[in-house]
């Protein structure tokens, strides 16, 4: 089963993903942590997305598409078969991100979405309380990531509604809670 996570900032999505991947014995991938490591590594695309990270931008969708491509498509053999599948948080974050994997990927990216919802004063909350030393999560960075998702990543819930894939669920509960809800949408 290949299940992709989307949610503002803050949704739970990271909370949830691995706890998911987990209940349905596939791998977990986080495109945030993806990038974060290129970062860490200093690598040419690490350098062209720590800028768009301090910003709160995201990163161009060409650039996102072929990153997460590549590692899907060593997860699943190739890309021919979806022999395991996967949980994905965090990709894809535009419609134009969505196509450019559909293209590439054979089998689509996703059998799955799951939309976690959460009220924008919610998201800022857990997101002041977390911080974690990353850039990305300073106040006025947190402020234009808000206004990213609901402009940018907002889109999707339409594109993946009418593919008759999207699942929504209310993050704003107890973990537990939101996890067992995110299982029986997938039918797991």
């Amino acid at each position: 089963m290949r299940v992709v996570l989307i949610g503002a900032p803050g949704s739970g999505k990271g909370t949830q993903g691995p706890l998911v991947a987990w209940k349905l014995g596939v791998p977990y991938l986080s495109a945030g942590d993806l990038l974060r490591d290129e970062v860490a590594r200093g690598t040419d695309l690490g350098r062209a997305v720590a800028v768009c990270l301090d910003r709160g931008e995201l990163v161009p969708d060409e650039l996102m598409a072929d990153t997460i491509v590549d590692r899907l498509t060593a997860l699943t053999g190739g890309g021919r078969d979806d022999r395991e599948g996967y949980v994905l948080d965090g990709f894809p974050r535009t419609v134009a991100q969505a196509e450019l994997a559909e293209r590439r990927l054979p089998g689509g990216l996703a059998d799955h979405v799951v939309f976690l919802t959460l009220p924008d004063d919610v998201a800022r909350d857990r997101l002041a309380h977390r911080r974690q030393g990353r850039s990305d999560d300073d106040a006025a960075t947190i402020e234009h990531r808000l206004r990213v998702f609901h402009e940018e990543t907002e889109p999707l819930l339409d594109h993946y509604r009418t593919r008759g894939t999207l699942h929504v669920v209310d993050g704003d509960r107890p973990q537990d809670d939101v996890l067992a809800a995110i299982v029986a949408a997938l039918g797991a």
